[in-house]
């Protein structure tokens, strides 16, 4: 027995020009002096922002650390000998006051050869939308290499993109490759492959707080984009209360959203993963080997892989969480 038990990490929370405080009045996160938190990472392996355990006896110790010594206990076996020390995945909270910049990630093949990295693939679970607000996810119709970069080079490339009105529930699937805007107003919790690199390709002229106009990465960008067009880019899926129901799938994760208000119990002594829940809306607890732990709304928690069996047992009326794996 590891005796490892449901790990909370403390919030690495990020100041953004585009930020707003709703990491704060709908997720109950304290930002301190923070006057635009923009992202809330909740589990990061990325370096120089690697999570610190906030509970139980490992308190004070950083991801690294405790992979290094549980290895695959905490990760499983499968991902353990993929990935070695390394956490697979970042999860955040994203808070976007104003339109974020319009961007793209590498694929892992060329993050290799350019950064010596893993590519970013992730996918977005709307949590709040005010009205109008408008997710970017790659073009209006078919675009050539060639048109796409006279529209860059004329500043006018937004004429090119699609654009959905959004609303609290929507998912959307971004992998690497794909042209991708959060628009101002949205509260959303992102799930994605360990990386902090991002192309970006138009930014509204904005400018930093010392008044210079941000870097875009127009070359290397162009590169990385795949202009494969597709008729519909909003993920569907269904609900079945008071169980798992998968929502994306991919190589690199699988998320199902999860609402609940009775006890459910869990036997993942197949998966041979860690389990991250992120509480979205109500409480509850983690009931395992005698043991209690309480997750509220707007907190994170990480299932070790050797903690295979437990009960969820919500604490108000309704749940709703964010169920997070890789499967092999």
């Amino acid at each position: 027995m590891s005796g490892l038990y449901p790990i909370k990490f403390k919030p690495i929370l990020l100041d953004k020009i585009w930020g707003g405080n709703r990491i704060n009045s709908i997720l109950n996160k304290d930002l301190g002096k923070l006057p635009n938190c923009g992202e809330s990472w909740e589990i990061s392996g990325v370096e120089g922002n690697i999570s610190i355990v906030e509970n139980g006896f490992l308190a004070g110790n950083n991801l690294q650390e405790i992979i290094e010594v549980y290895m695959g206990d905490l990760v499983g076996d499968f991902v353990f000998k993929k990935f070695g020390e390394e956490f697979p995945l970042l999860i955040k909270f994203i808070d976007a006051e104003q339109d974020l910049s319009v961007q793209v990630h590498p694929n892992d093949e060329l993050s290799k050869k350019r950064h010596n990295a893993y590519g970013k693939t992730e996918m977005w679970y709307i949590l709040d939308a005010e009205e109008g607000a408008l997710i970017n996810s790659v073009f209006e119709g078919e675009v050539t290499k060639e048109q796409y970069l006279k529209h860059v080079e004329k500043g006018n490339l937004t004429e090119l993109l699609h654009y959905d009105k959004t609303e609290k529930g929507d998912v959307y699937f971004i992998p690497a490759g794909r042209v991708h805007a959060i628009g101002k107003g949205v509260l959303l919790a992102e799930i994605q492959q360990t990386s902090d690199i991002t192309y970006r390709i138009f930014d509204s002229n904005r400018k930093d707080d010392k008044g210079n106009l941000r870097e875009l990465h127009t070359e290397l960008a162009v590169d990385a984009i795949d202009f494969s067009h597709l008729e519909e880019y909003k993920t569907k899926y269904s609900v079945e209360k008071n169980k798992s129901s998968e929502i994306v799938s991919c190589n690199y994760f699988t998320t199902n959203v999860l609402e609940f208000n009775t006890a459910i119990e869990k036997d993942y002594s197949q998966l041979d993963s860690f389990i991250i829940y992120m509480s979205l809306d109500g409480d509850f607890e983690i009931v395992y080997q005698g043991e209690k732990v309480k997750v509220s709304k707007g907190e994170t928690v990480l299932i070790p892989a050797s903690l295979e069996t437990f009960v969820l047992n919500p604490l108000t009326k309704e749940v709703k969480t964010l169920e997070v794996y890789l499967k092999k």
